[in-house]
């Protein structure tokens, strides 16, 4: 908790920092300071004991994991491919999109015993989902356009996140199994939940009822 007893919330930089603005502002938080953020990356909530820490995705859950930050929103993605030790407390429901198993148009990926080769930006997503249904595959972790390895012969299937679908069919890609369903999450850090379980309650129950709130 940062000084004044006030809880410290890390949001995720970009459309789920804008969704997330969105959704307090509908709970009555005024969120003039983190709209107008200027250069500043940390931001009092006027009228409500909270202050706002502007971060890359990855590190909203280091900032959490490790106390700095009471509870963070971050998206489903980042959560499952960096793990760590934190309570995922609510669905936000914003920022919706899925993590899925795609490969070129034709290709039958099942019909083979070869071991398969797997390219993603998310190498422990991918290796847990192949763990599970007890396949032998080679994973090979891409920084850019994943969707490039299938076209070079690099990959025999990417997991990637999926929201519409457009880059994978210009890419002659097509999605044959949804990996895992992805939205925003609000975690809290395992400590402050004990610390500062009423304060933190009446931010959770605050959220839901705005969820619930909505059409």
């Amino acid at each position: 908790m940062s000084g004044g007893n006030r809880l410290r919330i890390a949001l995720t930089k970009g459309r789920l920092q804008d969704k997330s603005v969105a959704l307090f502002e509908a709970m009555g938080l005024d969120c003039t300071p983190v709209k107008n953020p200027g250069r500043r990356l940390v931001h009092a909530i006027p009228n409500y004991p909270l202050d706002t820490v502007l971060a890359k995705a990855p590190d909203v859950i280091t900032y959490v994991e490790h106390g700095v930050c009471d509870l963070g929103v971050a998206g489903k993605d980042t959560i499952l491919e960096q793990g760590g030790a934190f309570y995922e407390v609510l669905d936000l429901g914003f920022g919706r999109c899925r993590f899925a198993l795609a490969v070129k148009e034709g290709t039958d990926f099942y019909g083979t015993y070869k071991t398969r080769r797997i390219a993603s930006k998310y190498p422990n997503v991918a290796r847990t989902f192949f763990e599970k249904k007890g396949m032998d595959v080679d994973i090979i972790k891409i920084e850019g356009s994943v969707e490039l390895a299938p076209i070079l012969g690099l990959a025999d299937a990417i997991v990637d996140i999926v929201e519409t679908g457009a880059t994978l069919r210009e890419n002659g890609l097509v999605p044959i199994e949804t990996v895992a369903p992805v939205s925003a999450r609000l975690i809290v850090n395992t400590a402050s939940m004990k610390l500062y379980k009423a304060e933190i309650q009446d931010f959770i129950a605050r959220c839901e009822r705005e969820l619930e709130n909505k059409p």
